[in-house]
């Protein structure tokens, strides 16, 4: 089958490139004509301009957009469609706000255009595990366009089944799922990361009390010194909080046990945001992936102003005095 990618970055080329391993036709075209050039010499089409993509696309065609969220998403799929015709299908595999992907279908609906917006999870690990995909939009483009869905996705793999799913038809155990109109797989790949955000949290902590158990501020009995790459490493095998990311948590220890190389700066992609934003609008409670969201937030900046008045306050009503820096 035939597919477009628009964006090449680190995970746009590797789909490509697994998608080709898969026996599909892929036509490339990035704004670095080197990315171009790399993934043409690999076997793909390359194109110069996005009017020359589009005429290498044959009818109906398939563009997926892997462009970062926002406006570069926003002008690359307008533009798109400005070029494509009826029956032909948009794909925005980024990480796009739902409330977006609705209002673009809508514009996109109106020329005839199928628009998918289906969330992707796989890092520059995907090549080979593949990439976990949710899918909103078009039922009807998104089962036209199920083998590429298919050989992007990891399968079956040494995963087992959920114990009372057997019987069940569905592709979520191949590791990609339709979920609904426009916006539902961003809305799905938005809580997913939401949750990822608390899932690190909890790690980060977790390891920080295992760093510091051997604190002198602690009675000298109640002090230990653990080997953290060691625990990392104990909990991948039978722990109940075993995970992939915990996977990373020991190679990133394991590479540097100090993590030393690191600045601490968190930042976040808007997923965590949204995820948050959603919470408050069907008012349920979203305590630990707020919590989490915040803290990144936090780690940004130096003492607020909010917590010079916390001192100030302390000091007038206690007498207390704020500990020198570095004591």
């Amino acid at each position: 089958m035939q597919l477009g990618m628009i964006g090449l970055g680190r995970m746009g080329a590797n789909m490509v490139r697994r998608l080709m391993r898969g026996g599909h036709q892929c036509v490339v075209f990035d704004l670095n004509p080197s990315n171009v050039d790399s993934l043409a010499r690999e076997g793909a089409s390359g194109a110069s301009s996005m009017e020359e993509f589009v005429q290498k696309l044959t009818t109906p065609r398939a563009a997926w957009v892997m462009v970062p969220a926002g406006d570069a998403t926003e002008s690359t799929v307008m533009k798109l469609a400005s070029l494509m015709q009826s029956g032909d299908t948009i794909i925005d595999g980024g990480n796009s706000y739902f409330k977006d992907d609705v209002r673009r279908s809508k514009i996109l609906k109106d020329r005839g255009i199928h628009y998918l917006d289906v969330g992707t999870s796989g890092g520059v690990w995907g090549i080979e595990r593949g990439y976990c995909m949710m899918i909103g939009g078009s039922q009807e483009s998104a089962q036209r366009l199920d083998p590429i869905f298919k050989t992007l996705a990891p399968g079956v793999g040494d995963v087992e089944p959920t114990p009372g799913r057997q019987g069940k038809k569905s592709t979520a155990t191949d590791g990609y799922l339709y979920c609904g109109p426009s916006g539902a797989g961003h809305f799905v790949k938005m809580v997913h990361n939401g949750i990822e955000y608390g899932l690190m949290q909890a790690y980060a902590e977790g390891f920080d009390v295992m760093k510091n158990a051997n604190s002198k501020e602690l009675p000298e009995d109640h002090r230990y010194s653990f080997d953290l790459t060691d625990i990392s490493e104990l909990w991948r095998r039978g722990s109940v909080v075993g995970s992939w990311l915990l996977d990373l948590t020991a190679m990133a220890l394991t590479e540097d046990p100090n993590l030393s190389r690191f600045t601490g700066t968190v930042q976040d992609s808007g997923e965590g945001r949204w995820t948050i934003m959603a919470a408050i609008e069907e008012a349920v409670p979203c305590d630990v992936l707020s919590a989490s969201l915040y803290t990144r937030f936090r780690s940004r900046q130096d003492h607020t102003f909010a917590e010079k008045m916390l001192s100030g306050m302390r000091n007038k009503f206690g007498g207390h005095v704020e500990r020198a820096s570095g004591g």
